[in-house]
C-alpha cells in the first residue's frame, strides 16, 4: 500500500473569501482530506466551511497542537499515513510551522521518512516585509517578545542595535491585545530616525502597513488594539 503524504495548509490572515487568498489547487487537496492537524477545532471548521468542505464534522479527525499538547501525545499523530491516508497540518492564521507549532509534526514526519508538500499560501510576515521597503535578503524573525516590560524594552534594543549593526530587518508580532503596549514600548525605546513599519490586518478590507520614522510615529500613533499585527523595524 502506498503511504500517505502530509501537506502544509495554510489558512486565511483576515476574514476574506477563499478566492482570494487561497489557490484552487489547495482547496482541492483540503477538502480530499479527512485526517487533520491543527491549533483550535473550532477556527479550523470555520476555515473548511469557506472551502465548501464536503463531508460531514462527524467523519473528519481533528488533533490538536497547540501551547497545551504535550510532545508525548503527538507520537500517533501520523500513524493514518501508515494506511495510506493523508493528513493536512494547518495553522491558525497564514502557514503553519511560523510562529506555530507545527515544526514538531513536520520533524516527526522526516524521521519517520514521511513526505511533505507546503502548499502556496499566505504568510503575513513575508506580506509585511516585501510591503515595507526593508531589506529582503538579510532578516530575523523573532516570533513574540517577551511579555515582561524591562525585558521586553531590553529585547527591542537589541533587535534595533542588530538592524544597525547588520543591515538586517528586525521582524516580530504580538498577542493582539497586547499590540498597543508593545507600540508603546518601542516608541519610547527606540531611536527617532529608526524606521518601523506597522502591518495591520493584511489582506483584509481594513488592511493597513505604512513605514515611518519612530519620530513620525510619535506623532500620530495608529490603534492596533485587537489587531493582526506585524511590526518591522529597520535603519
Amino acid at each position: 500500500m502506498e503511504r500517505g503524504k502530509l501537506y502544509l495548509i495554510p489558512s486565511l490572515i483576515s476574514d476574506i473569501e477563499i478566492s482570494k487568498s487561497i489557490p484552487q489547487y489547495n482547496v482541492e487537496i483540503i477538502n480530499s482530506i479527512d485526517i487533520f492537524i491543527v491549533e483550535e477545532i473550532k477556527t479550523a471548521r470555520k476555515f473548511l466551511k469557506k472551502c465548501n468542505y464536503p463531508q460531514s464534522f462527524d467523519n473528519i479527525t481533528f488533533f490538536e497542537l497547540n501551547e497545551h499538547t504535550q510532545e508525548y501525545e503527538i507520537i500517533d499523530y501520523l500513524k493514518d499515513i501508515e494506511k495510506g491516508k493523508n493528513i493536512g497540518l494547518m495553522s491558525e492564521s497564514g502557514v503553519p510551522c511560523l510562529a506555530d507549532p507545527g515544526s514538531l509534526i513536520v520533524k516527526m514526519a522526516h524521521q519517520k521518512n514521511i513526505e511533505v508538500i507546503p502548499l502556496v499560501g499566505p504568510s503575513s510576515v513575508l506580506l509585511a516585509l516585501i510591503a515595507s521597503g526593508f531589506n529582503g535578503q538579510n532578516f530575523t524573525f523573532h516570533g513574540y517578545l517577551p511579555i515582561d516590560k524591562i525585558k521586553r524594552a531590553n529585547k527591542i534594543k537589541e533587535i534595533e542595535r542588530n538592524a544597525y549593526q547588520y543591515n538586517q530587518t528586525q521582524i516580530f508580532i504580538e498577542a493582539p491585545y497586547r499590540n498597543n503596549q508593545l507600540l508603546e514600548n518601542i516608541l519610547s525605546v527606540c531611536k527617532s530616525d529608526t524606521l518601523l513599519c506597522i502591518a495591520v490586518e493584511i489582506s483584509g478590507e481594513n488592511s493597513f502597513i505604512k513605514t515611518k520614522s519612530i519620530s513620525d510615529w510619535k506623532r500620530n500613533p495608529p490603534d492596533c488594539n485587537k489587531k493582526n499585527v506585524v511590526f518591522l523595524l529597520y535603519k
